[in-house]
């Protein structure tokens, strides 16, 4: 069964965001859909051929995870954004869990925020460590390299600059600004356990 593309356009006109951005955006996430299925079909061919020894196929194998995490890595980057956003809940278990963690909510965002602002290409991740339920913000350079195993996303933000420099030129700190204002806490908090 293949992977279909899910439809972000009810983020179209959220504050901080131009739709051109979104809608560019969106056509690059709907290609690592489309390239995430087209990986899938040529694999299984090379497996239904017993041609699984082969170069090619050792380099469709590499490449399934940047086509994969490129897929996923987006779905939940727009999937915990909001039109309008809002604020986090302090009542709610993560909020509480981040300020044991870090210190302080305000701790934790400067330091998300920081990590999105790193010199390079990649996404800032709020991981829980479904272990020890402890949380870190780490960074993930490309989508295949820096995942913590056995850790779970719960919050994503881009920070390729693809999701910005229409809409911002070079001023990553502007938008990353914008990006937290969009934050949807409450689909933020679904993730958490």
């Amino acid at each position: 069964m293949a992977y279909e593309p899910k439809n972000y356009n009810h983020l179209l006109g959220t504050d901080g965001f131009s739709d051109n951005l979104l809608k560019t955006h969106f056509g690059l996430y709907e290609g690592y859909v489309k390239n995430t299925n087209k990986l899938v079909e040529q694999l299984k061919k090379y497996t239904d051929e017993e041609n699984i020894a082969s170069p090619e196929y050792a380099e469709l194998k590499r490449r399934f995870g940047w086509e994969f995490n490129g897929m996923r890595l987006h779905e939940y980057y727009f999937g915990n954004m909001a039109k309008g956003g809002g604020e986090p809940d302090k009542a709610a278990p993560l909020y509480k869990k981040l300020e044991e963690v870090f210190g302080s909510y305000q701790n934790w965002e400067k330091d998300f925020k920081a990590t999105g602002a790193m010199r390079g290409i990649g996404w800032a991740i709020l991981y829980q460590d479904e272990e020890s339920k402890k949380l870190f913000n780490i960074w993930v350079n490309e989508h295949d390299f820096g995942h913590l195993a056995g850790g779970s996303p719960l919050l994503v933000m881009d920070v390729f600059e693809h999701a910005f420099v229409l809409d911002y030129g070079m001023k990553r700190g502007e938008y990353i600004d914008a990006f937290m204002r969009a934050v949807d806490w409450e689909e933020v908090n679904k993730r958490a356990h």
